[in-house]
């Protein structure tokens, strides 16, 4: 009880940061993408996502199948990138929400881990361009 009370807390803090934050003036432009892959209830996962400035999208595969995208706000800080997210997924595992960080690891590379309520916890790899 005391774990996800403070999860929900934890996301929520983040959301209202991310939602608040001043958007940087050389964000970059062109999208980043990702792959990511995770699991949940014994199930493996995947997504794919890009972000362009500090918005993103993820289209993901959850546990038996389902399916769902969700939209991701970030906080474009220089080395590391928090975000929060809102989805939606099929097979009722309806409204999800995601929260993770995303760190630059060279120029053009980049590795993140993230939790999402439907596909678990996940790791990233992504590429700048």
């Amino acid at each position: 009880m005391k774990k996800t009370v403070i999860g929900k807390t934890l996301i929520a803090s983040l959301s209202l940061l991310a939602l608040f934050a001043p958007n940087q003036a050389s964000a970059q432009i062109v999208p980043q993408p990702w792959v990511s892959v995770g699991g949940q209830d014994g199930d493996v996962t995947y997504s794919v996502g890009a972000r362009a400035l500090s918005l993103g999208a993820e289209l993901g595969v959850g546990p038996k199948g389902s399916t769902g995208v969700d939209v991701l706000k970030f906080l474009n800080l220089p080395v590391i990138s928090p975000y929060v997210g809102l989805g939606y997924y099929s097979n009722d595992k309806g409204l999800a929400v995601s929260g993770g960080v995303q760190v630059n690891a060279t120029d053009n590379i980049f590795v993140g881990a993230g939790y999402n309520t439907v596909r678990g916890l996940n790791g990233q790899l992504g590429i700048k361009f």
